[in-house]
């Protein structure tokens, strides 16, 4: 695997779309596998990363919320 991070595993939070998506993308681009944190739209961010050959998990919560990340 070319890039920088292969064998790494990296935590993306909003990574549904906008900046968090792309920095998720470009993680994945370099090796890295990913974990898609989003409040709603993580799969779209999963199947994108999957298809670059990257591993990706999904995981929905909201980091602002003490009772979602205990």
């Amino acid at each position: 695997m070319n890039g920088a991070l292969p064998g790494k595993t990296a935590l993306v939070t909003g990574a549904g779309r906008g900046i968090g998506r792309e920095i998720a993308l470009e993680l994945a681009r370099q090796g890295a596998d990913i974990i898609v944190n989003d409040v709603s739209n993580a799969e779209a961010t999963v199947e994108e990363i999957r298809h670059l050959g990257r591993r990706a998990l999904a995981v929905y919560a909201d980091v602002g919320s003490s009772a979602d990340v205990d």
